[in-house]
């Protein structure tokens, strides 16, 4: 996705789709600028709260968020729980970068550093958490959340291949759209949370799920729409759209990324007020 007076960043967009790209380009932008607006709020929240209770020596504090997040006995899987909520900061702010036009314009080689940490931080959280998940039984949820999350850590290493095996055969179209099928795939953590708190904003209460075992058939069927099927979906959509030029295909991309936007920016909100403001503060 793009800001709204330069191309996409990743994708070549065809001159004979540059008249129908206009409303197309600027709901890509408003998507683009709240969702790196809401995970930097997130990389904050984690860098703070996570880092912060480590720095103090007070690491079992981990334990109020996540389940099992820090056990004396297990010093090694709190070493690799450490390293997963580092990787996640440098996975964010690596993404943001990777989406800034001018940056990889201007300086293409600190573009594609940039995009190596990020590939590299995706597949390495993408194996840690399936060692979080099926080896220490660290994960918040059910069987059916842990598989949803499986099958995304499995997504997110099988594009990183392919946008690394496309940018060394010099496919740069062919990367850049794999590259950013990685970026919403490895942003399915950060799309579960905000969609959650929008879901819980919207009714006021938790609905469609027990919130004491974090389970429930509104739990299953947002783990897998959000790590496995709209992100790729929406943005497959807004790929052939661009590509095609056609006006029905614009207008009815931009009407849904309006929708997505909107619905994203409440559960940003609700996030930021409700869990990730005062764990910063």
């Amino acid at each position: 996705m793009s800001q709204v007076s330069v191309p996409l960043p990743f994708i070549h967009v065809p001159e004979r789709s540059a008249g129908n790209s206009r409303l197309l380009r600027a709901a890509a932008a408003g998507w683009l600028v709240l969702a790196l607006t809401g995970q930097m709020v997130f990389a904050l929240y984690v860098a703070v709260f996570y880092g912060g209770a480590a720095l103090a020596g007070a690491p079992e504090r981990w334990n109020v968020v996540l389940p099992r997040g820090w056990d004396a006995t297990e010093p090694l899987a709190n070493g690799v729980l450490a390293l997963h909520l580092s990787l996640a900061v440098v996975l964010l702010l690596a993404g943001a970068m990777q989406l800034v036009p001018a940056l990889r314009r201007a300086r293409p080689a600190v573009h594609r550093w940039t995009g190596r940490v990020y590939l590299s931080a995706a597949s390495v959280l993408a194996i840690g958490g399936l060692g979080l998940v099926w080896l220490r039984g660290g994960a918040a949820g059910d069987l059916s959340q842990h598989l949803a999350i499986s099958a995304n850590a499995l997504i997110i290493l099988g594009c990183a291949v392919l946008a690394w095996r496309a940018a060394r055969a010099r496919s740069f179209d062919q990367h850049r759209r794999w590259a950013l099928r990685v970026f919403v795939a490895a942003s399915g953590v950060w799309f579960f949370r905000v969609g959650l708190m929008a879901w819980i904003g919207l009714h006021g209460a938790p609905v469609g799920f027990d919130p004491k075992s974090f389970s429930g058939p509104f739990l299953t069927t947002l783990a897998w729409a959000v790590y496995v099927v709209v992100p790729l979906l929406v943005l497959e959509a807004y790929l052939r759209a661009r590509a095609s030029g056609s006006a029905a295909a614009v207008l009815a991309v931009s009407a849904l990324l309006g929708v997505v936007t909107a619905v994203m920016a409440f559960g940003i909100v609700v996030a930021s007020i409700g869990m990730w403001g005062p764990r910063i503060y």
